[in-house]
C-alpha cells in the first residue's frame, strides 16, 4: 500500500513515530483553552449545570470527555496531596488500630480523588431519589458528577497548594466552598428556579458521603469476619 492515507479510514497509512513532539502535542490537546480542559473549567465556574446539561442533551463537543476530566482532575489533586500531604488532616473514618477497616481508611486517606469517584455512585442513588421526575437515567447523572467532583478535585487542589505554602489549615474552608459548589451545580441542573433543587442536591451529598462511610465500615468488618 503506496498511498499516504488509508482509503477506508482516512487515517494514515503508518502513524508517525511517538516522541517528544508527539507527547507535547498530545498535552496541547488536551489542555487547548478551545474546547479543551482550561475552557471546560472556566464553562464549569461560569454555568456548571447549564454546560452540563448542554452536553448530556444537546452538544457533546463543547466540553472534555468527563470520564478524562474526573480521571486528570483526580490525578492532579492525588499528585498534590501527595506533594503536600494535606489529606490526613481533615479526611478520617473512625476504625480501631490493626483491623481491615484501618487500611481502608488508610487506602481513602492515601487516594481520595479515586475514593471521591466510588463515593460518586453513592450520591448519584440519592440524587436519582429526590429527583425522580425528571428524565435523567443513573449514568447520565453519573456524566454529571464526573464534571462536577472533577470541579471538586480541582477546588481542593487549589487550597492544598496554599495550605502546603502557607501552612495555615485552608482545608475546612475548601471543604465548605466544595459543598456550596455542588449544590448550585446539581441543583442548577435539574431546576435553577426552584430553591428546593438546590437543598436536594446538598442533602444528596451528604446522604451519599453517610451512606459511602457505612459502606467502608461494612466492608471492614465483613473483612475481619472473614479473617477469623
Amino acid at each position: 500500500m503506496s498511498e499516504e492515507f488509508c482509503s477506508n479510514c482516512k487515517q494514515t497509512v503508518k502513524p508517525k513515530r511517538i516522541d517528544g513532539h508527539y507527547i507535547i502535542h498530545e498535552i496541547e490537546h488536551v489542555l487547548h483553552f478551545e474546547r479543551g480542559i482550561l475552557y471546560t473549567i472556566r464553562e464549569l465556574l461560569i454555568r456548571p449545570g447549564e454546560n452540563i446539561k448542554n452536553f448530556i442533551t444537546e452538544n457533546r463537543s463543547r466540553l472534555v470527555k468527563p470520564i478524562i476530566f474526573i480521571i486528570v482532575t483526580s490525578l492532579i489533586y492525588t499528585l498534590i496531596n501527595h506533594f503536600f500531604h494535606i489529606e490526613q488532616s481533615y479526611i478520617k473514618i473512625d476504625g480501631a488500630k490493626d483491623t481491615k477497616l484501618n487500611a481502608i481508611n488508610n487506602w481513602v486517606q492515601s487516594h481520595y480523588g479515586y475514593s471521591n469517584i466510588i463515593m460518586g455512585g453513592f450520591i448519584a442513588f440519592w440524587l436519582k431519589i429526590f429527583f425522580k421526575k425528571y428524565d435523567y437515567n443513573f449514568f447520565e447523572i453519573l456524566i454529571l458528577l464526573c464534571f462536577v467532583l472533577g470541579m471538586e478535585m480541582l477546588i481542593f487542589s487549589v487550597f492544598a497548594i496554599f495550605e502546603g505554602l502557607t501552612k495555615y489549615h485552608l482545608m475546612q474552608i475548601a471543604t465548605v466552598i466544595v459543598f456550596a459548589y455542588f449544590s448550585w451545580a446539581v441543583g442548577q441542573f435539574f431546576d435553577k428556579n426552584r430553591v428546593a433543587s438546590y437543598f436536594k442536591a446538598f442533602a444528596s451529598y451528604i446522604l451519599g458521603m453517610l451512606t459511602f462511610g457505612i459502606s467502608i465500615m461494612i466492608l471492614g468488618i465483613l473483612l475481619n469476619i472473614i479473617a477469623k
